[in-house]
């Protein structure tokens, strides 16, 4: 996606109903050394880093829960979206662990260092309108009877973004996650 052109906007969405990303597997992980653990965590902030690197906006429409890493896919995106009845949470905390594929960081960026840190330390789940309020999510929206209504009002953002001229899109991306680590 990074270097083909004729991409514009990529759009995250799952293709389970009621699910945006559940996150890890932990009964996978507890079967994992902590060399298997480390290598995991290592490659699952990568690949997070990489959609946020991507040159062109990115947009996860939120249908459903995204909970975990499930949440930090979604921050790892430029927009996000959501049904009002989506579930979303850093929910580590819960199980003994600790959000490692960015979503420390990206959290706080989003919604402020103190809201962050409650959300984070309570592993508390927030619903799309409540995600809305606090800036976590660009949009939320009612749930539809196909359950895709976040997928539909994120298409509609595409087609909003798509007749902008493309090199400027890109640079302003660029220009706006550069100067949020200045």
């Amino acid at each position: 996606l990074r270097f083909d052109e004729q991409v514009r906007v990529v759009v995250f969405k799952s293709q389970v109903k009621g699910v945006f990303c559940a996150g890890a597997d932990l009964k996978e992980r507890a079967k994992m050394d902590d060399a298997e653990v480390g290598e995991f965590v290592r490659r699952l902030r990568n690949l997070m880093d990489e959609i946020a690197a991507l040159p062109v906006p990115t947009i996860a429409a939120i249908d459903g829960y995204a909970l975990g890493g499930g949440l930090e896919l979604a921050l790892a995106c430029d927009l996000r979206v959501a049904a009002s009845s989506a579930k979303m949470g850093l929910i580590e905390t819960t199980r003994g662990l600790l959000p490692g594929a960015g979503g420390t960081q990206r959290l706080p960026r989003c919604v402020g260092i103190g809201l962050a840190k409650e959300l984070i330390f309570t592993g508390r789940q927030v619903d799309g309108e409540q995600a809305a309020s606090m800036g976590l999510v660009n949009h939320s929206v009612p749930q539809n009877s196909e359950g895709d209504a976040a997928y539909q009002r994120a298409l509609t953002l595409a087609k909003e973004i798509l007749p902008q001229a493309p090199f400027a899109v890109k640079m302003g991306k660029l220009a706006i996650n550069k100067g949020m680590e200045v």
